[in-house]
């Protein structure tokens, strides 16, 4: 159950962690500090490796662009070069580099996708095998 204490107003919590910020400052009290190791950002992808992305994993771009939760001219505009991926893109885009079938199965995606006459995804999912 969840604790039923009441919060602090808001002028008092400042006050009180301006207070303990001038104690740490005089060297009165330590603070509890964390340390994160933050990562890399993720490598930047030109528009024609995009594309050799997405075809080697087999995908239309209707596909890939499901698999990176952007719109199909997202992907058509990064493959032109018209515009690149945000941070967050990138980094989908590393994962899929680095283990294009977990994040396949991640977005529940079994494989390609198959696209109908009209280039709308189907849902379907195909395995190929190439020789």
């Amino acid at each position: 159950m969840k604790d039923q204490r009441k919060r602090l107003p808001v002028a008092e919590r400042i006050r009180k962690g301006l207070e303990e910020a001038i104690r740490h400052a005089k060297g009165e009290i330590t603070l509890k500090t964390t340390t994160l190791e933050l990562p890399d950002p993720p490598p930047e992808v030109g528009a024609e490796e995009l594309a050799e992305l997405q075809l080697a994993g087999g995908m239309s771009q209707a596909g890939f662009a499901r698999l990176l939760n952007v719109s199909t001219k997202t992907i058509q505009s990064w493959e032109q070069g018209q515009r690149k991926p945000s941070q967050a893109a990138l980094r989908l885009i590393q994962v899929f580099r680095h283990n294009p079938s977990g994040l396949l199965e991640v977005a529940g995606m079994s494989g390609p996708m198959i696209t109908s006459s009209v280039g709308k995804p189907t849902g379907a999912v195909r395995r190929t095998s190439r020789s």
